[in-house]
């Protein structure tokens, strides 16, 4: 089970920190006494290996002590994102059979609101947690069972949020390769910004790390002057977040003329969308960090990353090296496997692998070929093992029978240092079936023309890869993830256009 790794660490060092949370301290030896106290509590209210729970909170220790509570009892653990609405809550707790909703005093009333009380009971967490147990009471002997241990919603950004499932096993060979990978140690501190109702906060950030025995700070929610500070209060060594909020927190520091001594960390993580190489080298222009990409999905992870011992550095555009124990395949449209330097699609099985989607058999048997996962995205390796990300499938933009890929145009345009923030979406064509259209966030003080831009863009692109049209914004709508949601863009195309 993944608990016995958290009871090794309070055995071999109960006195180091593991849970770092507002005030809140919680050493090794106190985790586990608190995981089994979550145990008994749960037990008490009904809870069994055949019950699914679900968090719905901001960030906060009692989610990762519920995570490894369920873990131990066997049952079925869903985080979901303190970021949806009630009615978004109420269709995951009833395509999950959650039979236990936790929540916390903010949230308390969206989580009422998203409750069928006849089959789903709801639970604060501080007055949860807040009941006493007997030093007599006894933590259950609970046999393992091969009962799904996650179900992570994604975020929905193309339809209806598909429920991924997890087992212990997966989760801790995730985890393991990541550590491998990353050379996390129990000498190492991790902070974790990112939202834990999803699997790169909750597993890939939070969950390893203290696998690895480390410590770890949680933050309630991501705001860039406390992530900064954190960095330097704590020594923090290790951070994972999303582009988006180095975005921020470069911008935060630039515009209000602040420096931050960040000489403690040793790896700083990019996931969950392209990081362009505009913003790559702003960061480290800055903070002296250069930030590393990593590449996983929801339902396979870890695929592509940088090795700590590699010291060789990334070719410009590489993703990264398949991680340990990764095994990966770039196929042709009819299946075959192609040489290096050919683009097709990305099939892998990774450590972490997915059972499938809860309630889905169709769509788990498309989502595999001949055990291998299809990511849906598009690339090459080259002669050397780096791979490289073109776009995806479903993302590809065909204009008069051309493939476009926004992620290369996005990246062109991130490049204009007037440009902070870009997005490229298809929109329909009668002449050409689809164009690409480009939406952009300017710096600060800025306002570049859509001529200078377009002529910026042909500098590296063929013409055909120049958006039609270049549409300012203020800010970038953005999904649950923190990415950037393009099905809203495409929506406020439409709405001017049509």
């Amino acid at each position: 089970m993944i608990v016995s790794f958290v009871e090794e660490h309070a055995a071999e060092r109960s006195e180091s920190v593991a849970l770092r949370f507002d005030d809140k301290v919680l050493t090794y030896s106190a985790l586990a006494r608190e995981i089994d106290r979550a145990v008994v509590l749960l037990q008490a209210a009904g809870v069994s290996a055949e019950t699914t729970i679900a968090a719905y909170c901001e960030n906060n220790i009692e989610i990762m002590v519920l995570y490894y509570a369920m873990a131990k009892i066997g049952g079925t653990f869903v985080p979901v994102n303190a970021v949806l609405s009630a009615s978004e809550v109420a269709y995951i707790l009833g395509h999950a059979d959650v039979k236990f909703l936790f929540t916390d005093k903010r949230l308390y009333d969206n989580a009422l609101a998203a409750t069928d009380s006849e089959n789903c009971q709801l639970l604060e967490v501080n007055t949860f947690f807040g009941q006493s147990t007997h030093s007599t009471d006894r933590v259950p002997q609970v046999e393992r069972v091969d009962n799904d241990f996650l179900i992570i919603y994604t975020s929905g950004s193309t339809g209806v949020p598909k429920a991924v499932l997890y087992s212990q096993p997966s989760e801790i060979a995730g985890n393991a390769s990541l550590i491998d990978m990353w050379q996390i140690s129990p000498q190492d501190k991790l902070l974790v910004a990112l939202p834990l109702g999803f699997l790169y906060g909750l597993s890939t950030a939070a969950s390893m790390a203290l696998q690895a025995g480390c410590e770890v700070i949680i933050q309630r929610r991501f705001h860039p002057r406390e992530v900064l500070e954190a960095f330097v209060e704590h020594r923090v060594t290790v951070f994972q977040g999303v582009p988006t909020m180095f975005s921020m927190m470069l911008e935060y520091a630039e515009q209000n003329e602040l420096d931050f001594d960040l000489s403690a960390l040793r790896a700083v993580i990019s996931a969950g969308a392209p990081l362009s190489s505009d913003l790559r080298n702003r960061f480290n222009a800055k903070f002296g960090i250069e930030i590393q990409d990593y590449y996983a999905l929801t339902e396979v992870r870890p695929v592509f990353g940088k090795y700590v011992g590699d010291t060789n550095a990334a070719p410009a555009g590489a993703i990264g090296k398949a991680s340990p124990c990764v095994v990966i395949k770039v196929v042709d449209g009819e299946g075959n496997e192609v040489g290096p330097g050919v683009t097709g699609e990305i099939l892998v099985r990774a450590p972490a692998t997915t059972t499938g989607y809860y309630k889905a058999p169709e769509l788990t048997q498309a989502a595999f070929v001949d055990g291998y996962f299809r990511t849906g995205d598009l690339g090459h390796v080259d002669s050397n093992g780096y791979y490289y990300l073109t776009g995806r499938i479903k993302d590809i933009i065909i204009k008069g029978g051309a493939n476009i890929a926004p992620a290369e145009v996005e990246e062109a345009l991130l490049s204009h240092p007037d440009v902070v923030q870009a997005s490229v979406i298809g929109v329909p064509d009668q002449k050409f079936g689809e164009l690409p259209v480009a939406y952009f966030v300017a710096a600060a003080g800025k306002n570049p023309s859509s001529e200078i831009l377009a002529e910026h863009c042909r500098a590296s692109l063929a013409e055909f890869k120049v958006p039609s049209q270049f549409v300012s914004l203020a800010e970038m709508p953005l999904g649950n993830t923190g990415k950037i949601d393009k099905k809203v863009l495409l929506s406020m195309w439409k709405e001017h256009n049509q």
